[in-house]
Order: structure tokens, then C-alpha cells, then sequence
């Protein structure tokens, strides 16, 4: 009897962000080892692994309650945008990708701020709802641009 497969889980948040431009958001999502000062609960990130900045860099992500290796696959400084992949982890993540993109939005024909897209496919794991995942991240995104608003802001 053949083992039947589950359909992969598939999900998108997105966070506007009206008073800042994607050339501001970047850089802290570019800097992929520097996530833990903008997600939430996220006690460190550093880097395992290979070259700041470019593929193949592997950060450990590690929280009260588990953690997570997570890989760089790909990084586009021109479109503002990166994909990675979750390793081991302890939070049942299997063969899980995402995408982040930060993009500008325009108001009236002008820049008025940007937008951050968080897209991602996975198998699906134990004890969640694709539901719960998806809320899960819009959550994380929420926090993660207010955060980086917030960092901006603490600039100028």
C-alpha cells in the first residue's frame, strides 16, 4: 500500500508599514543574523555557519521554549528580498521555506512607505492548524515592523 502525502502548506502574511521606506526596512532583514532583536521572544540569533551576507549562511535561533537552524538560500539586495530554509529545529518544522520581500508601497504616485511580505511552504506538523501557522506569522510580522519602525524612528 502506498504512503499517502499530505499537501504541502502554503501561507503569506504581510505588515505595512507607512512611515518608512523599504530602503530603510532592509537592512534589518539583510542582516540575517540580527533577527533576534526584532522578533518576538527571541532570546538569540548568531551565526553557525558561513559567510555573513551570502547563501549558505546558517544562523541557531533559540528561544526559552526551543530553537531552530535556519539556512540562507538565496539573497537579493536589487528586489530586497531573501529566502531561507529551517533546519534541525525542536518546533517540528519540516521541509519549511520562506520568502521575505520588502516592497514600496506608493500613495498619490509617490513612495509612502513599504510593505514586508513573509510567504512560506511547508510540510505540515503535529499539534498545528495551517490556520495557526499563518496567524502565527502574521503576529511575528506585526511586532517585527513595529520594532523596525520603532528602530528608525530612534535614528533620526
Amino acid at each position: 500500500m502506498a504512503e499517502e502525502t499530505q499537501p504541502k502548506w502554503e501561507g503569506r502574511a504581510t505588515a505595512e508599514l507607512k512611515g518608512s521606506t523599504a530602503e530603510q526596512i532592509w537592512p534589518f532583514l539583510e542582516d540575517f543574523c540580527n533577527i533576534d532583536k526584532f522578533y518576538p521572544n527571541l532570546d538569540k540569533c548568531y551565526r553557525v555557519e558561513g559567510t555573513p551576507g551570502q547563501p549558505g549562511l546558517v544562523r541557531h535561533c533559540a528561544t526559552k521554549i526551543g530553537w531552530a537552524n535556519e539556512k540562507l538560500l538565496t539573497i537579493d539586495r536589487t528586489n530586497r528580498c531573501l529566502n531561507y530554509e529551517v533546519l534541525e529545529n525542536t518546533a517540528g518544522f519540516k521541509n519549511y521555506v520562506a520568502t521575505l520581500k520588502v516592497l514600496p508601497t506608493e500613495g498619490d504616485g509617490e513612495p509612502a512607505g513599504c510593505k514586508i511580505e513573509w510567504s512560506f511552504i511547508a510540510d505540515p506538523f503535529e499539534g498545528w492548524r495551517l490556520e495557526d501557522l499563518v496567524s502565527h506569522r502574521d503576529y511575528c510580522l506585526q511586532f517585527m515592523a513595529k520594532k523596525m519602525e520603532d528602530a528608525i524612528k530612534a535614528q533620526i
